[in-house]
Formats: C-alpha cells, structure tokens, sequence
C-alpha cells in the first residue's frame, strides 16, 4: 500500500489526483473572431464541467492551472479581465460548491493580490474548509518555482526560530512549507491545447506524475475528453524508478 500522499497505483482505480494545465482559450476566440475574453469565460464554463466530470469519475483532488505569476506580462485588461472572472467564479458557485461538500483551496502567492480578491479568496477557503467529500484546489498567481522560493524562506525562517533543526528537513518535512501541504501528490497532469510544456506547473508535486497531453482547446474539454486521459493513464505502467512487471 502506498504512502499517505503517495499516488495511487490501483489497476483500473480512477487517479486519485488530477491536476489539469488549462491552456487554448485565446487560441479558441482567435478561431471564432472573438475577444481574448470570450475565450476566458468559456474557460470558466469548461471548468465547471471539469469539476464536475472529476466528481462523477471518482477522482478525490482536481487541482486547475488558472493564472500563472508570469500572466502578469499579459495586456493590463485581459489580466483585469482574469481577476474579475475568479471573483466571479467564486461569487458565483461557492454556494453550490458548499453544498455539495466541496473543500475549496487556492494555491500561490496571495499576498501579492488585490484587496478584494484576497477577501474572496478567504471567504471561499474559510465557508469550505470542513467539507470532505471533494478537494478542488485553484492554482492562481501561481509558479512553481516562486513556491519552491517561498517554501525555501519559510524553512530557512523556522529553522532560524527554532522550530525545526536544518538537518531534519528532509522531503516530507519541506513539503510541509509547500502551497499544496496536506494534497497528495498527483497521479495525472492533464494539458490541453496541443502544447508539450509543463509551463512550470506543480515542479516539486509532479515529479512522478504521467502526463497526458490532447490537442483539444480548453473551452472544449469535456466529462468524454477528461475520461479518455485517465483511460490513457490506466493504461500505463508506473514504476516510480523501480522495475516494472514485464
């Protein structure tokens, strides 16, 4: 039996954590002759359908891939555009995600958030952080190398209090300081729209995780298209640096 937090390796078992790179929604509106943002709502929309589909599935953790600490660079009003469309996702479908048990986190750099946006974030975590029966976590102002920084201060911070000796940080203790302590890693990453990058996503949790990438834009990923990637990932052997069964 695998480690608490280890992935799953049950044959035909569903992953227990997904984690999905979001990614083709300026490439759908270019397609339609629409607004960048035409193609973010549809992202929001299609993200509904994941969470839902991840529940239906039987997969405990979804994790999604929604703004990068380097979508910064992007236009001021496509980056105002994003923001707006978190606080209303939030806004939107906390009740029903309260209802239906869902345990909401946000990953990444918050402090760097505006006022309003980190109040909503609060409130989604705070209203859902009893609830067990599904973990959605939402990767926003996200990097992995920014979390790896932040999680090497706070251990060189704690070692310097006192709360912990340097030399008993291993790889489970620094995981504590990570932004995803207490989430199993993933089994799956999931990236949409052709590309073949992990786009410095998850770099210390996905480390043994397969990858499944489709060529599908995001606003058309679907329950069918979510099933084809665990079906491809069932289909694999993983072996952990260890010797397969052939």
């Amino acid at each position: 039996m695998p480690a608490p937090g280890a992935p799953s390796t049950g044959v035909g078992a569903p992953p227990r954590h997904v984690a999905i790179i979001m990614d083709g929604n300026g490439r759908w509106a270019k397609a339609r002759g629409l607004e960048r943002t035409a193609g973010h709502r549809e992202g929001v929309a299609a993200a509904r359908r994941a969470v839902e589909a991840a529940r239906d599935l039987g997969v405990a953790y979804l994790t999604l891939y929604s703004f990068s600490t380097e979508n910064w660079r992007r236009p001021a009003g496509e980056v105002r555009d994003l923001m707006g469309l978190l606080k209303q996702f939030i806004v939107d479908d906390l009740p029903r995600l309260k209802e239906e048990g869902v345990k909401v986190r946000i990953i990444g750099d918050k402090e760097n958030l505006s006022a309003d946006v980190k109040a909503l974030v609060r409130r989604a975590e705070r209203e859902t952080e009893k609830n067990t029966k599904y973990n959605l976590q939402i990767a926003f102002n996200y990097g992995g190398r920014d979390e790896l920084v932040r999680a090497a201060r706070a251990a060189a911070e704690a070692v310097k209090r006192g709360d912990i000796d340097a030399g008993d940080i291993d790889e489970a203790a620094f995981g504590l300081f990570l932004d995803t302590a207490g989430t199993p890693d993933p089994d799956l990453v999931i990236r949409t729209s052709g590309e073949r990058r992990t786009s410095n996503f998850l770099n210390w949790q996905a480390a043994y995780a397969e990858y499944v990438f489709t060529d599908v834009l995001w606003p058309d990923f679907d329950a069918t298209i979510f099933a084809d990637a665990i079906a491809e990932y069932n289909a694999r052997e993983r072996r952990y640096g260890g010797v397969g069964g052939a």
